[in-house]
């Protein structure tokens, strides 16, 4: 980031732990001056490399240089953090101007090394661009889909998407992630059903009113505007909800509560 030698040597320390605290295994800094490169992995690089990544970076003297090597969510998402971070501290982020942005083509589905298999980046139900839908079959990771964001002043306050409505095109997202013709059969069969019966295209969004009300008052947390804020056990401290269901609607309901406790 430009403009930012008056960081102290301790804030570019503390950027370390502030990558840590969101996931990453680590952060490196650099801050370019006219001697060139000043940073604990100065020493790790040649001249040339260091050059090279100035180049790349279009850095000039005053620049501070932070490095995140981890897979690619977790790197968007601490260097987006530290960016508005670094936002606040320098003054750069205005609360009195609204800044709207619209994101649009996400990728449709993001592999999952747990599962082993690929996910629905928004819902399985999302359509893929019309170009794309080849690339379900090879490519998957180079699908983009319809979905889209609405973001205000970094924060997004709605979104959605254009759903399926070929089922020819619903079973193919169905065996991209994973889910044989049966299975996806005796899941989603009544969605299928209706497809076949001629759904129009049809999509929508909604929208966060809670974050929209948090912004146009100025408030830093949602909590400031929400009229029964829960704790971060799931309580409200106005109602004191959850509490005791009575016996007679458990039984209306058909419902039985199955408490399982742990042996010490």
């Amino acid at each position: 980031m430009p403009d930012s030698a008056e960081l102290t040597r301790k804030e570019l320390d503390d950027t370390v732990g502030f990558a840590q605290e969101r996931g990453a295994k680590g952060l490196a800094w650099a801050r370019v001056t006219d001697e060139g490169w000043q940073s604990p992995i100065a020493k790790f690089l040649t001249d040339e490399e260091i050059t090279a990544v100035n180049e790349k970076t279009g850095a000039k003297t005053g620049w501070t240089l932070f490095f995140v090597a981890d897979d690619a969510g977790v790197v968007n998402t601490v260097l987006s953090e530290l960016r508005l971070s670094m936002g606040r501290r320098f003054n750069l982020i205005s609360d009195a101007t609204f800044d709207f942005l619209w994101v649009t083509e996400f990728p449709l589905v993001e592999y999952s090394p747990e599962e082993k298999r690929y996910q629905a980046m928004h819902h399985p139900f999302t359509s893929p661009l019309d170009d794309d839908i080849p690339l379900l079959a090879d490519d998957p990771l180079s699908a983009r889909a319809k979905a889209y964001d609405l973001v205000l002043n970094g924060n997004e306050i709605g979104g959605g998407s254009v759903r399926i409505s070929d089922p020819d095109v619903q079973q193919r997202v169905f065996a991209t992630l994973g889910l044989e013709e049966e299975e996806a059969r005796e899941k989603f069969g009544f969605l299928l059903d209706a497809l076949s019966f001629g759904a129009p295209p049809h999509g929508g969004i909604a929208f966060g009113f809670d974050r929209i009300v948090m912004l146009m008052a100025g408030a830093s947390s949602i909590r400031e505007v929400i009229a029964f804020p829960k704790t971060q056990r799931a309580t409200c401290l106005m109602t004191g909800a959850p509490t005791a269901v009575d016996a007679a609607q458990l039984r209306e309901l058909n419902l039985k509560l199955s408490v399982v406790t742990k042996e010490k």
